[in-house]
């Protein structure tokens, strides 16, 4: 039995985890120099909603949509908190951060919380960031309180052409109660319809192989999961490569 599951409580919050794919558009940027105090200053500026700060140091375009992507992240989770550390690049002429981004929000008097990881290569041009890309992408949002014993198997990184696994593995399986899911691929510009066609998991858990595309590019998935205790959504980036 496969019903159509209407995501009017995720439509009122804006369903937050499509929103991080806005992010892997190559619209974000930092500044020229990498300094400990730049990046203290760069992590202010998320934490406290300065939007000129991020405006003049993105490049052209960029300088105007990065800022009303965030204000949209705002919108949906106004207290959201954002933790930025430098990593050390082997990439010529990239500079990378680890980006940790955390929030919660009351929807109907449900609880939701946001957790979203990600690495950011960008290079510098004319004293601007250009050419931002974001890596490693996972984000959930999810509103059991973490009740739910739940493992997500999903690579990094693939070869193109190549076949992978996909597990999103329920630990604790509840036994006679049907728990639902769904997961789906999508392409970085997409936006998402308000529906997603959920299925029972009488295997605990969604199991998917699939094909890597047959050019370098980044992949995304998006799923959720349905469970007596609450619900999870997730989004996962894949960068489909030419060699691992």
């Amino acid at each position: 039995m496969i019903n159509m599951f209407n995501l009017n409580l995720f439509k009122n919050i804006g369903f937050l985890l499509y929103l991080f794919v806005y992010l892997i558009i190559p619209y974000s940027a930092i500044t020229q120099t990498l300094k400990v105090d730049f990046i203290r200053n760069l992590e202010n500026s998320l934490n406290t909603r300065d939007l000129e700060f991020i405006k003049r140091n993105f490049r052209n375009e960029e300088s105007q949509n990065m800022p009303k992507q965030f204000s949209n992240i705002i919108n949906d989770f106004p207290n959201s908190k954002w933790k930025i550390k430098r990593l050390k690049s082997n990439i010529p002429n990239k500079d990378i951060l680890r980006i940790k981004v955390s929030g919660k929000k009351i929807v109907n008097g449900e609880k939701f919380i946001l957790e979203s990881n990600f690495d950011y290569l960008f290079s510098i041009l004319d004293g601007k960031i250009d050419e931002g890309i974001i890596k490693n992408l996972f984000t959930t949002i999810r509103n059991d309180n973490k009740k739910i014993d739940i493992s997500f198997k999903i690579p990094d990184r693939v070869l193109t052409g190549s076949k992978y696994d996909i597990d999103i593995i329920l630990n604790k399986p509840l036994e006679e109660v049907i728990i639902a899911g769904a997961i789906k691929p999508h392409q970085v510009n997409s936006f998402f319809e308000p529906e997603i066609l959920l299925e029972p998991l009488a295997s605990g858990g969604i199991f998917k192989i699939t094909r890597a595309p047959s050019k370098p590019e980044i992949q995304i998935w998006s799923g959720i999961i349905v469970h007596p205790e609450g619900m999870i959504t997730f989004t996962k980036s894949i960068d489909i490569v030419d060699e691992l």
